[in-house]
């Protein structure tokens, strides 16, 4: 079986390397992406980007825009079908502007391999 902390990687892994098939591949088609988690510029809603149109769409307006992203887990803790992750995300923009993002990110799985909730905690602006 799959953990959730593998399939973080996973996310983590193909988000850094620009792979938007192969990070769009690990969520089920029911997931939820939370970045940041409540309103938002990226969400003004506050509800999440649900369902996989959703989730491509955040991938292309979000993480698309950025030329590279490094995740810096510092702690992890996997339970039972969750895991969270406290750390930071490197990122660096065309323009050559960088952002660190510190911040706690859980990710949930459906038991079949599968992502069905990713969440982030951070404050967005600070």
């Amino acid at each position: 079986m799959t953990t959730a902390r593998e399939l973080a990687r996973r996310s983590q892994a193909a988000a850094g390397a620009g792979d938007r098939a192969g990070w769009l591949a690990l969520f089920a088609d029911d997931a939820v992406v939370e970045d940041p988690v409540g309103p938002s510029p990226l969400c003004p809603d506050g509800q999440g980007h649900r369902g996989a149109a959703a989730i491509a769409a955040f991938y292309d307006s979000v993480i698309g825009q950025v030329e590279t992203m490094r995740f810096e887990i510092e702690r992890s803790y996997l339970c039972g079908d969750e895991v969270a992750d406290v750390g930071a995300i490197h990122l660096k923009f065309p323009t050559g502007d960088t952002m660190r993002v510190n911040g706690v990110f859980t990710y949930r799985t459906d038991g079949t391999g599968r992502i069905t909730a990713l969440r982030a905690f951070w404050e967005f602006g600070a």
